[in-house]
């Protein structure tokens, strides 16, 4: 713990009332202020929380290093992805030792058609290099690419860059055969491209003031981009736009989306200046996703059931009547997706909180032939989905699986009989050995009696005695799964005796649409409420001690932290918040920010409903702090962030600070700001080691379990 030779007084923000009125409530935020960034008050207070924390956790610099140098002595950081074959050419990407970005390269496909068998420490013969990310990011303190994407002759690449964090890119054209970047005339843009088949267009996605991808625009290469001309626009302020190419290059695919309803476009690739066209117009409520393939339409939509079933339609189709059901819905059965090939179909599924990968030989006729196979893994927890396969004339796929102590593993699927060949495994240095692990399914009961499941790993010694460390993460919101997944870093937990654990809340989609449906809107209590009978079935099953469990979330699941930390201070000893939402209801109100109008369909629209605004008002992290002890408290963040504002969680620690009664040496509260990032943090994968030692190196110390056992 922090000694008392090393109290230090945190800063304290000037208070500045503004007052929010809403619903006949007028609420005085002191420290709404915080927001503006270009404020040099708010970067000098920044700056000073950057130096408290520094103050603070000085003590913990030798254990820092020690977290960094087992992340690095475990990663083989000379390294080369599995080569992926596409048209003429198999890529891959190489890392190098010392070196922060990974090199993206291809070489020849050549006589034989068999994988080449690739050296990591060196360079392949013949190599091209597409992209050097240590080059492009030469002299830049933040790199991120949006897009890499080769054209369907593979004579030009397309690639996009930001440079600050925010999530807005700079375009650049690389003709392939000189190595020379041709254009850079497009600059802010969002995710996404896509070309047209002779290379002559590309097609991107624009953002709004609000960062809503609203437009895709084509762009000539080689012309400015003045000369762009606008494809499509939605104003409709709840959908994001998305651009892409379906797996054959024959279409421009355009997708909108909000929460709840979902539209697709197709535009021909060899026709880049011909008309757009509807797959299915949107109808309120009904999500759908489109795979074309061939003279066929693949489409997983929620039509005629909520957990989504698979239908086929004419390419040509231009309704969801034209829509024939395949694969119909089954209760307890998530659809996810589906990936056409010439010969078969591969669906990815969820059942019980599992991934699963279900395979569907396709008829002369092309359409599926009796229930096909569902992929085997022999593991407790797992997740199995489906890797890299741009090619749609292909018997053999790449499918992916990993588990808490499985590294993750690459396989290649025989599509025929089913038969899997490991290809490569993510090879951990050092000591490791799987069998030295254990991992558990377990099962809380929430409040309501609702089974909330619960993946749980710890080394093999380690007993269920009511006395270890233990750590449980969370998130629950939008649907998005927090499926089992292997973690270098995570070893450096587990080999100090921590038992870690991932609470799989309602509002998440590990169990179904159902289970998304019971933790948003009006149900958002649920997640908070799961996530608490969690952390209580880990310490009554004796998993973990009652005074030594941590928790940790990020971005939405940073919500989750605030909101279980206003509920039940007490089970917990250290939080975790990475760019959390603590601020949400201010957020909410103001449709001038980014995500705010897409995310009324996420937890309610307070603008407008009192009810929603009453609900969201009793769970924001920010306005329901007591004055009660604490746990120790780590919040983070990144100047940049476009996602969630730094100013969320600058207010968050103000006013916990002055409101929680915790003993602050003890039980320190701090906020680290990144002045060059976003909402993913570093970039460089040395510097991203750095800050994620940091943050276990604050666990563990306020865990008492900084040696290994």
């Amino acid at each position: 713990m922090t000694p008392e030779t090393t109290r230090t007084t945190p800063p304290v923000a000037t208070r500045a009332d503004v007052v929010r009125s809403h619903h006949g409530e007028d609420v005085s935020d002191a420290y709404e202020w915080l927001r503006d960034k270009n404020d040099p008050r708010v970067i000098a207070h920044l700056e000073a929380e950057n130096a408290y924390t520094d103050a603070v956790t000085a003590h913990l610099g030798g254990l820092r290093e020690a977290v960094f140098g087992e992340i690095k002595s475990r990663t083989q950081e000379t390294d080369l992805s599995v080569p992926v074959r596409h048209r003429d050419w198999w890529y891959y990407t190489r890392t190098i030792e010392g070196q922060q970005y990974a090199v993206h390269g291809r070489i020849a496909v050549g006589e034989s058609p068999d994988r080449p068998a690739l050296d990591p420490g060196v360079a392949p013969e013949a190599e091209e290099v597409l992209l050097d990310g240590n080059a492009e990011a030469q002299g830049l303190e933040f790199f991120s690419l949006g897009a890499l994407d080769v054209s369907p002759a593979g004579d030009r690449l397309a690639y996009a860059v930001d440079t600050t964090g925010d999530e807005r890119f700079d375009l650049r054209i690389k003709d392939l055969s000189t190595g020379e970047v041709v254009d850079e005339a497009v600059t802010g843009i969002g995710y996404g491209t896509a070309w047209s088949t002779d290379a002559a267009h590309l097609f991107y996605t624009r953002v709004d003031d609000a960062w809503r991808p609203f437009q895709v625009w084509r762009h000539e290469v080689g012309t400015p981009a003045e000369s762009d001309v606008l494809v499509h626009q939605e104003d409709d302020e709840r959908f994001w736009m998305g651009v892409g190419s379906s797996r054959d290059d024959r279409y421009v695919v355009i997708g909108m989306g909000s929460k709840n309803t979902s539209e697709f476009l197709l535009l021909d690739a060899d026709d880049p200046t011909g008309p757009v066209r509807v797959v299915a117009p949107r109808e309120e409520g009904v999500e759908y996703d489109v795979e074309p393939a061939g003279e066929r339409l693949w489409v997983v939509h929620n039509k005629n059931h909520r957990d989504f079933e698979l239908a086929v339609a004419p390419a040509s189709a231009t309704s969801s009547e034209q829509w024939t059901t395949v694969v119909p819905g089954q209760d307890g059965v998530r659809v996810s997706g589906v990936e056409a090939f010439a010969g078969h179909l591969v669906l990815s599924l969820r059942r019980e909180g599992l991934t699963q990968v279900q395979v569907l030989p396709l008829s002369g006729t092309g359409l599926p032939v009796g229930q096909g196979y569902q992929v085997p893994v022999d593991e407790a927890v797992y997740s199995i989905d489906t890797g890299a396969n741009p090619t749609y004339e292909t018997d053999v796929v790449q499918v992916v699986v990993e588990s808490l102590v499985t590294p993750r593993s690459i396989y290649d699927l025989d599509l025929a009989s089913g038969d899997l060949d490991l290809v490569k495994r993510q090879p951990v240095l050092g000591d490791f050995d799987p069998a030295d692990y254990q991992q558990h399914r377990l099962w809380a009961s929430a409040a309501d009696g609702t089974r909330i499941p619960i993946s749980l790993v710890a080394r093999k010694d380690v007993e269920p005695d009511g006395t270890n460390p233990g750590l449980i993460y969370g998130y629950g919101s939008y649907e998005i799964s927090i499926d089992p997944y292997f973690s270098v870093s995570r070893l450096s937990y587990l080999d100090r005796g921590v038992v870690y654990a991932i609470a799989h809340v309602r509002g998440g989609g590990e169990m179904g649409r159902g289970w998304y449906e019971q933790g948003r809107m009006e149900n958002k209590v649920n997640t908070f409420t799961d996530f608490v009978a969690c952390a209580d079935h880990l310490v009554e099953s004796g998993w973990v001690a009652p005074e030594r469990l941590a928790a940790e979330g990020r971005s939405a699941g940073g919500l989750l932290m605030g909101a279980v930390l206003n509920l039940a201070p007490e089970r917990f000893r250290v939080v975790h918040a990475g760019v959390p939402f603590v601020d949400a209801l201010t957020t909410i109100l103001d449709p001038s920010l980014p995500l705010t109008v897409g995310e009324w369909e996420e937890w309610g629209n307070p603008v407008e409903s009192a009810e929603i605004y009453e609900l969201m008002r009793g769970y924001t992290p920010y306005e329901n702090i007591r004055a009660v002890d604490y746990p120790a408290i780590l919040a983070t963040t990144g100047l940049n962030d476009t996602r969630v504002f730094f100013v969320e969680p600058a207010k968050w620690v103000a006013r916990l600070r002055e409101t929680v009664t915790s003993d602050p040496v003890e039980r320190p509260i701090v906020l680290r700001t990144e002045m060059i990032a976003g909402h993913g943090g570093k970039t460089g994968r040395y510097d991203a080691w750095h800050e994620t030692a940091f943050e276990i190196a604050f666990m563990l110390d306020q865990l008492g379990a900084t040696e290994p056992v």
